[in-house]
């Protein structure tokens, strides 16, 4: 292996992207963009929950229950009806979310110490926001007859009994329970998958239809010294790409980084060359760059974002699925970064996942090396 051809052949690759200044924007901009719109529009936090009111009490109880449901942060009244064809209307148009019908007879039963209905209605087009407003609105109502109880015991002239059992919550690596701060470290996995893979994908398939592929083909340049040469120069694109958007991440959206920044270069240096690798090896097949392209993303972005656990828990999946994640490395890389963002821990405890991305590099390496060594010949 020539240590003077790969730096030729870098160079060449340095050259050529710099004349392409549009691609070379894209391939700098394009994981910025991905990370703004994806981590502005793509938030699990269920809050400000539209919501409609049908009040036929219209006592001091009914509104001393409205004022604690509105008072949360999680439901939004959007405003009171007069009919019952209004709850159906509101619904239908997605003017709320919830609905909630107060019957005539509200404040009498509370006062008189029996259960007393309410009807909540909900859109349930949206099951997983419908599901966690339940439980937020059984947690006021619980609240309410907590209170109504007291008042009760109090006028009676009794006195408050401690519960037994305290019990104190503590939330760790996320106390606040931002979807952000472990959707921004997931997708940045994501992103660089998607990005790295197309890069080199689509940069082969290039020479390849303008014909300076069979040019270099024609030289004493091995097929490793090949595949390193178009490798490292978007390898280096592909670590400014991650600063970008780390930096984003952290300075933007706020989201911590608790762990060494030299891990974090370290697994990503070893995830960048197998998802690079990867790219290669797709260009191999492809016969052009559209075709590249549509595979990379079948191939790469797809699978890193619905099987890497980025969004949907791996242990919610089906065993098929489950089974399929293993061969992901998105998978592996995701776990790495939230560890890093959010744990603050090192790789002597992420081993595990960073053996498995040397694995996958150096099997994609191969693969693709093979691949050109055939085309070579």
């Amino acid at each position: 292996m020539s240590i003077r051809r790969i730096k030729a052949l870098t160079k060449k690759e340095f050259i050529q992207m710099s004349r392409d200044i549009r691609s070379l924007m894209g391939a700098l901009f394009n994981p910025l963009l991905m990370i703004f719109l994806f981590g502005y529009a793509l938030s699990l936090d269920v809050d400000r929950i539209p919501t409609v009111v049908l009040d036929w009490d219209r006592t001091p109880v009914s509104r001393e229950f409205m004022h604690r449901l509105t008072d949360s942060r999680y439901f939004t009244l959007v405003r009171y009806l007069e009919r019952d064809s209004d709850v159906d209307a509101s619904i239908a148009r997605g003017e709320a979310l919830m609905a909630l019908v107060i019957p005539t007879d509200f404040a009498s039963r509370v006062k008189q110490g029996i259960p007393a209905p309410l009807q909540v209605i909900f859109d349930g087009s949206d099951s997983n926001t419908a599901t966690i407003a339940l439980g937020y609105l059984k947690a006021v109502a619980a609240g309410f007859d907590i209170a109504l109880q007291e008042q009760r015991i109090r006028r009676a002239g009794l006195k408050m009994v401690d519960m037994p059992l305290e019990a104190r919550i503590r939330v760790w690596f996320n106390p606040e329970l931002k979807s952000k701060n472990f959707i921004i470290p997931g997708l940045t996995g994501v992103i660089m998958m998607a990005i790295c893979s197309v890069l080199t994908a689509l940069s082969v398939s290039k020479e390849k239809e303008t014909g300076t592929l069979e040019q270099l083909i024609s030289t004493p340049i091995t097929s490793l010294e090949l595949l390193l040469g178009k490798l490292l120069p978007y390898l280096a694109v592909g670590l400014v790409d991650l600063a970008l958007v780390v930096g984003a991440g952290v300075l933007i959206f706020d989201v911590p980084f608790r762990g060494s920044y030299v891990d974090l270069f370290i697994a990503s240096f070893i995830f960048l060359i197998g998802s690079l690798s990867w790219g290669l090896f797709v260009s191999v097949v492809a016969k052009s760059q559209i075709q590249a392209s549509q595979i990379s993303v079948i191939s790469a972005f797809l699978p890193s974002f619905l099987l890497s656990g980025f969004i949907y828990p791996i242990e919610n999946m089906p065993l098929v699925l489950q089974g399929l994640t293993f061969i992901v490395p998105a998978r592996y890389y995701v776990e790495v970064l939230k560890g890093l963002f959010l744990q603050g821990v090192d790789l002597t405890v992420l081993w595990p996942q960073v053996l498995a991305l040397v694995l996958y590099a150096v099997l994609v390496l191969n693969l693709a090396r093979k691949r050109f060594t055939k085309r070579l010949l």
